[in-house]
């Protein structure tokens, strides 16, 4: 391995445009796994009030992709979130962002690959729920390792499966109408029956917002895409206009021809009811697809954050320069997306409530800080190179500071998830900043390396 693959300053093979970008990103955020595995949870909730819960949350989208693309375009490294904070805030904010976000990656990783088992169980019967999320893991890193190009290709066409799985949910929908759509608008009721109310509807917009999560994921491949500090501010701006498209669309019509709101999962019923055991059988196949779909991207994001750090000598000096290293012919950080997919196999093995736990709130931390650090940036002047600024300003984050402020007062009268998530949240940023005063600084080789820019 030469120097140049290990050293703090390595670069990623610049191999993507901003249309492999976008699938890569959209396959992150599985608008079809959104739809089948969190929108029946907030139905559950909203009833047909969910439908003003979708278009709520993704009004927030549209505040926090400003951010995200307003901050991307002045910093498009494959750091993401860390890099951002660290270089308008702060470094302890930066490294608390970092432990938080590279905390939640590898959990993420393993509660969204123990859905594989779950949608193949049509298919296999008895299927191990958690050997199946470790073998999706295993063969995602595998596949993560190859060039990002490859990755692109790959997630393109198991999106576009997906993308057909929504658009056959959204078909059944629209040819067997229960109720007309104008319910919707001006008569939401609630799963039992009753006027779905305000503060139902808002309830389920605190988890809404997480289906639409992952847009903002564009960042991590900044440093391999051409023309980033353009480009990744629209695919940001693009892949939440089409995930929303991509999950709004079928949740209503979901909606429109559900004959009971009051049961178990309402999307499968749906399915099931109108459109007959065989494609049952072959969504619930694409939805598994999808899935896996998401373990590939998401892993290949989390493999750069990993890489990101040994850059930015996070790690022990041994530990960096593993962490570090670029293949020679790929161009990829495979020994970051090795070690990513071994940890989040194994956590496959944990039992899902604590890994919800431990995921529960802390985008909404990370979400919070961005807006921060938007406000700081203008302010600073560190983001006034970038390319893109938001209208509205200081509209998007201040608004978007109000909702997460709503979302985290939700979680906190949660006694299952929400209020333990905090704490663990909490308990981890805690962790973190005794890390940071008690070893990193004092080390003082933790540094927000600049890889040098593209010259667009």
């Amino acid at each position: 391995m030469s120097t140049s693959q290990t050293r703090p300053g390595a670069r990623l093979k610049r191999g993507l445009r901003a249309f492999g970008t976008l699938l890569i990103v959209l396959s992150a955020i599985t608008p079809a796994s959104s739809v089948f595995i969190i929108g029946p949870g907030v139905v559950r909730q909203a009833g047909t009030g969910a439908f003003w819960s979708y278009v709520l949350a993704a009004v927030v989208g549209v505040f926090m992709a400003f951010v995200y693309a307003e901050l991307s375009s002045a910093y498009p490294l494959t750091g993401g979130e860390y890099t951002i904070i660290g270089r308008t805030l702060g470094r302890l904010p930066g490294f608390l962002a970092l432990v938080l976000v590279l905390v939640t990656q590898l959990l993420i990783l393993a509660v969204i690959a123990l859905g594989v088992g779950t949608y193949l169980g049509v298919l296999f019967p008895g299927l191990p729920g958690p050997l199946a999320g470790a073998v999706t893991v295993a063969l995602a890193a595998a596949v993560a390792v190859f060039d990002i190009r490859f990755n692109a290709v790959v997630t393109g066409v198991f999106l576009a499966l997906e993308m057909l799985a929504l658009l056959a949910l959204s078909a059944i929908g629209v040819l067997n109408v229960e109720r007309p759509f104008t319910d919707l608008l001006v008569n939401p009721v609630a799963p039992d029956g009753s006027p779905a109310t305000l503060g139902l509807i808002a309830l389920a917009t605190a988890v809404a917002i997480f289906s639409y999560n992952g847009y903002g994921s564009a960042v991590y491949f900044g440093e391999e895409t051409h023309g980033a500090r353009r480009n990744i501010a629209r695919v940001i701006l693009w892949a939440l206009a089409i995930t929303v498209a991509a999950e709004l669309i079928p949740i209503t019509a979901v909606l429109l021809s559900a004959t009971s709101l009051d049961g178990g999962n309402v999307v499968q019923q749906v399915v099931a009811e109108h459109g007959g055991g065989t494609l049952n059988t072959l969504i619930s196949l694409g939805v598994a697809l999808a899935i896996g779909n998401a373990v590939i991207a998401i892993m290949l994001l989390t493999a750069r954050l990993i890489f990101s750090s040994a850059r930015d000598a996070t790690w022990p000096a041994r530990v960096n320069t593993l962490f570090g290293r670029i293949h020679p012919r790929f161009g990829t950080p495979w020994t970051a997306t090795i070690a990513a997919g071994a940890v989040s196999a194994a956590l496959c093995f944990v039992p899902e409530r604590y890994l919800l736990v431990v995921t529960g709130t802390s985008l909404v931390v990370i979400y919070a800080a961005l807006c921060v650090a938007v406000i700081g940036g203008r302010r600073n002047g560190s983001t006034a190179h970038g390319v893109y600024r938001m209208p509205l300003y200081p509209l998007a984050p201040v608004a978007a500071l109000a909702a997460l402020a709503y979302v985290i007062y939700t979680s906190a009268i949660d006694p299952v998830i929400g209020r333990p998530s905090l704490i663990v949240t909490a308990a981890i940023l805690v962790a973190g900043t005794v890390v940071y005063l008690t070893v990193v600084r004092r080390r003082g080789t933790w540094t927000l390396h600049d890889p040098g820019e593209e010259k667009d």
